[in-house]
């Protein structure tokens, strides 16, 4: 059944690139029908594009055999387990110092045997992944990581499971059996894998599925955190992305405002006072009076916590959770050297993909600009030009000075030449 006919939906934009791509419902009523709740089909017949320019099977065979890739970026399955590194690793040879290089002759076989190849991290090391999860996450809100799963005809590699974060299967080349049953634990935290769960699991396995389907190149199936499922190559060798989304949840809000609560604590003499000489903190009873004086405490401090404490603090996780857009080094310090004060800024200089930037003033006048490149100070004269540069991306107005220490921090990207 389709979604309802779309609604305004806070945090959803138009101009999405990247949904449309995996989801054939509006992006809007996806956000408000589906979203963690439902999975959802979305066949290629109604799903703009071709899948290859993300990933396709001369991609998996250059970054098996010829990017030098290292564990964990690779991991290999059969019949449900998987192997362990050294099967399918080796020596780099004179000169490359490591161990664990993923060895294409080792591959080949285990591959030709059966086992399926998990490419994982691939928005970090495929750039058209790198490019696509970051505007992935940029309009869900949640950070996107990258596997692909390459599987041998009629071979399965992991027995039925549940992950702990929302996913799009994306199917690239073959044709793969899916079986999808409803979750034993609803919307599992990152502490709540299903190996906790294994023989709910499998009893719930063994019922009718949900959905039983075959997808194609170009179909693409979401399942909310916790859908059990399992998958089957058919008639080919089968790959499909599997694109991760690690969604923030409200259990981190909470673990937020407990944080904050516990540090606000801190400072009341009464709670941080000794308990009773010779107490016995194994009775409850003894601890009872105690006990009900943290509670009363805590509960006031809980709610005194203030949102936009909560949400600077969450900022800062979020920085983390995912990086800006790639920069080159080299050229970057090329583009610095060549600015001079006697001449106009290049055309072309702009400001860094996917940075989130914050301006924070200072006391003096001054800033700090905050971003995933870090924190850069400003100057109070300088506050304004840039400004101006994280409201318009242009840096037009930037000044010589400025300008080379923004490419110098990764903040500013230089043009390509």
């Amino acid at each position: 059944m389709q979604p309802a006919p779309p609604a305004q939906v806070p945090g959803l934009t138009p101009g999405h690139l990247a949904l449309p791509r995996l989801v054939s419902a509006d992006p809007d009523a996806f956000a408000r029908e589906v979203w963690g709740h439902e999975a959802w089909l979305s066949q290629a017949a109604d799903l703009p594009g071709d899948v290859h320019d993300l990933l396709d099977a001369d991609a998996v065979d250059e970054l098996v055999s010829s990017r030098g890739l290292r564990t964990p970026f690779l991991r290999v399955a059969k019949n449900g387990s998987t192997l362990p590194d050294r099967s399918f690793t080796a020596g780099g040879g004179i000169g490359a110092a490591v161990g664990d290089q993923i060895s294409d002759d080792k591959l080949l076989r285990l591959f030709a045997d059966g086992a399926t190849l998990v490419l994982q991290g691939l928005h970090r090391t495929w750039p058209p992944l790198v490019a696509f999860c970051q505007q992935l996450a940029a309009e869900l809100g949640h950070p996107v990581q990258a596997n692909a799963y390459v599987t041998p005809p009629q071979s399965q590699g992991f027995d039925d499971h549940y992950d702990v974060h929302d996913v799009f299967v994306l199917q690239v080349e073959g044709e793969k059996r899916w079986r999808i049953h409803a979750p034993v634990h609803e919307a599992p935290l990152r502490d709540q894998p299903w190996t906790d769960r294994r023989q709910d699991v499998a009893r719930a396995a063994a019922t009718e599925p949900l959905l039983d389907v075959v997808l194609t190149p170009g179909d693409c199936l979401y399942l909310p955190r916790g859908f059990l499922h399992a998958a089957t190559a058919l008639g080919a060798v089968s790959t499909h992305l599997t694109l991760g989304v690690h969604t923030w949840t409200r259990h981190s809000l909470a673990q937020q405002v407990l944080d904050q609560a516990l540090a606000s604590l801190a400072a009341d003499p009464q709670v941080r006072h000794s308990l009773a000489l010779g107490a016995d903190v194994a009775d409850p009873t003894a601890i009872a009076d105690d006990l009900e004086l943290i509670r009363g405490r805590l509960l006031d401090a809980v709610r005194d916590v203030d949102a936009a404490a909560v949400a600077q603090r969450l900022a800062a996780h979020r920085l983390a959770a995912q990086r800006a857009a790639p920069v080159a080094p080299l050229a970057q310090l090329r583009e610095a050297a060549a600015l001079t004060d006697d001449a106009p800024l290049p055309a072309g200089l702009a400001l860094r993909a996917h940075l989130l930037p914050q301006l924070v003033d200072e006391p003096d006048g001054g800033a700090v600009l905050r971003s995933r490149a870090g924190d850069v100070r400003l100057q109070a004269d300088q506050v304004d030009s840039v400004r101006e540069l994280l409201k318009t991306g242009r840096a037009d107005d930037l000044g010589s000075a400025l300008a080379r220490t923004l490419l110098l921090t990764g903040i500013l990207v230089a043009p390509n030449r």
